[in-house]
């Protein structure tokens, strides 16, 4: 995702800005909104008052804003998350933080004759202003060999037939199950689903479902209001809202707890999210893809996962080939590898390559690449990575 800047050839020194820029006023302060409102009445701005940060991405995502007026001291997020979540998904938007009490800028000045410039010229006469427009997007590896789909390598017939089916439903909004074997790429999927689907623009949210505490899991997920336990001292928002606009990636999706399932369920079935300790629901525009390595079905029937997620998250399943049924891709795996490790042009010995091939690979792909990182490590200074290179 590359940043949008406007250029100060559009805007030349000392002219006025255009009728309508959108500015964004986002602060749960009645008298700083009022006090800035009042200063911007030039007519140069289309100015609108949100009062969190929630609120402000919603009207973000609908692309009203260019410029925002932030008040750090947001009810519902921390002003560095709210950052975050610009600076990846809407880096075209400029951000402006000013000081809660008076609401004069905070940080540097912008270059005069910019659409911030005369912004904050209104606002405060000489007052410094935020800049930082850096892009900290998400960024798929795109170094996969023959396969089509962005970060996968392979150019089999079952890699064939699975790049088929995720650029079909890559265009739609299903829900999207992906199955497979642990190191077998469920991820590489899932970012590729997300990449070449109509919301790549948007956020990419991934949260494991297996690497947080089952107490925790439910705040970082739906999000918490002030209070709601011990330690919540400002409100948040979860994951999930974080995600408005582009895609949930739901990782080890079958270690989800039993008791978080129906909630998820209403999520997935409604678009609503409710925070912890509050009865006001959120609705949320999220495409859902799920992954696991376990056997669903199995977990159903053992009552450990509820049968209409399963079906709700199981309306388009991917099954993933594990590497033994696709060793033809194993020549084409070690090359993309070794360019990722190697600074240098390397090649792999004829011995080496033959070891290779006798392994079964229980651990996918993933174990390819620890193997070749490996190699790449004990080969020193060397151009061939040779049997003595190859620890399995």
């Amino acid at each position: 995702m590359s940043s949008v800047v406007v250029s100060q050839s559009s805007f030349p020194k000392g002219a006025m800005v255009p009728p309508a820029t959108g500015v964004l006023l986002v602060s749960s302060n009645p008298d700083l909104r009022r006090e800035l409102m009042s200063r911007l009445q030039s007519g140069h701005w289309d100015v609108r008052e949100v009062l969190s940060g929630a609120a402000a991405l919603e009207k973000i995502h609908e692309g009203f804003a260019s410029l925002v007026l932030l008040d750090p001291a947001l009810p519902d997020l921390k002003v560095e998350e709210f950052q975050e979540i610009m600076q990846a998904n809407y880096p075209e938007v400029e951000i402006v933080p000013v000081n809660s009490h008076t609401g004069q800028p905070i940080l540097a000045p912008p270059s005069p004759g910019s659409p911030c410039f005369n912004l904050i010229r209104e606002v405060e006469r000489g007052g410094p202003i935020s800049m930082d427009s850096a892009c900290s997007s998400f960024v798929l590896d795109t170094q996969g060999i023959d396969s089509g789909l962005p970060g996968f390598v392979g150019s089999t017939p079952a890699v064939q037939r699975l790049c088929a089916m995720v650029r079909l439903v890559a265009q739609r909004e299903t829900t999207v199950l992906i199955t497979g074997e642990s190191g077998t790429g469920k991820d590489l999927i899932a970012n590729a689903v997300h990449q070449l689907s109509p919301r790549r623009q948007r956020p990419l949210v991934i949260i494991n479902c297996a690497a947080i505490p089952e107490a925790l899991l439910e705040a970082e997920l739906f999000g918490f209001v002030k209070g709601a336990f011990t330690g919540a001292v400002q409100s948040r928002v979860g994951r999930i809202h974080a995600a408005q606009g582009g895609t949930l990636f739901l990782d080890e999706i079958g270690d989800l707890p039993l008791g978080l399932q129906s909630k998820l369920l209403r999520f997935v079935e409604q678009g609503e999210v409710q925070r912890l300790g509050s009865t006001d629901t959120f609705r949320v525009d999220v495409r859902v893809i799920a992954a696991t390595n376990a056997n669903l079905r199995r977990l159903v029937q053992e009552r450990v996962f509820r049968e209409d997620l399963y079906y709700r998250l199981s309306v388009f399943p991917i099954e993933l080939p594990p590497l033994r049924e696709r060793m033809d891709d194993l020549v084409s795996l070690t090359q993309a590898f070794l360019a990722k490790f190697c600074p240098r042009s390397v090649a792999l010995s004829p011995e080496a390559a033959a070891v290779l091939r006798q392994h079964t690979w229980p651990g996918n792909v993933r174990e390819v690449r620890n193997v070749i990182e490996r190699a790449s490590i004990l080969m020193g200074s060397g151009r061939e990575i040779r049997p003595e290179h190859i620890i399995i």
